[in-house]
């Protein structure tokens, strides 16, 4: 069983599109994938990038394309506003979903990520909505406590010196990186190969 380490931050429409295309993408591949929240605008300080959303013409053509590919995959796709948002709120609460060192389960990230960009077109953030994503989640430490701020920055700190340098990124043991949705069929085929597939 290959590993594959999925870096995602929930503000980002691709790495969303990626979470729910990664089952058929790989289907038929050997694989576990361990899902690592980490806060992207901690990648782009690392290194010296902008965010595409920053970029207007950019913020643009992402979410016309991203609303593309989720007609064409049949995924539900409805933008937040506003956006950019904060999501480290998002981000904390999914480390905080397992004890300390943990990696959050499928289900937590799903819950997660169709709170941003499958419910309303809401604001993440709103108290209420908030909340309840929250318990559906269920936490097992506080999402606001300083051991949560500190493994996600951790995270991120850890993504980096690995080279990842956006999400969504894929990762293999061996240190092959993978950048992106269009590189989903690239992963599959490395793990392939790897397999003697």
């Amino acid at each position: 069983m290959q590993r594959v380490v999925f870096d995602f931050d929930i503000v980002s429409p691709y790495a969303y599109l990626a979470f729910e295309r990664l089952p058929s993408a790989l289907e038929g591949v050997s694989h576990h994938v361990e899902y690592r929240p980490l806060l992207f605008a901690g990648l782009l300080k690392h290194w010296g990038n902008t965010a595409p959303v920053a970029v207007a013409p950019k913020k643009a053509w992402l979410f016309r394309q991203c609303a593309w590919i989720a007609q064409q995959e049949g995924i539900v796709f409805r933008p937040p506003t506003p956006h950019p948002f904060n999501p480290l709120a998002l981000l904390r609460l999914l480390v905080a979903s397992t004890p300390a060192g943990g990696q959050p389960n499928r289900r937590a990230v799903e819950l997660a990520f169709r709170h941003v960009w499958a419910r309303d077109g809401g604001d993440p953030n709103e108290a209420a909505a908030l909340q309840a994503v929250t318990a559906a989640i269920a936490p097992v430490r506080d999402p606001a406590g300083a051991q949560v701020k500190e493994e996600l920055q951790a995270r991120t700190a850890d993504a980096a010196a690995a080279g990842v340098f956006g999400v969504p990124s894929f990762r293999l043991d061996d240190g092959q990186l993978f950048w992106g949705t269009d590189s989903m069929a690239m992963l599959a085929g490395a793990l392939r190969a790897r397999q003697g597939g």
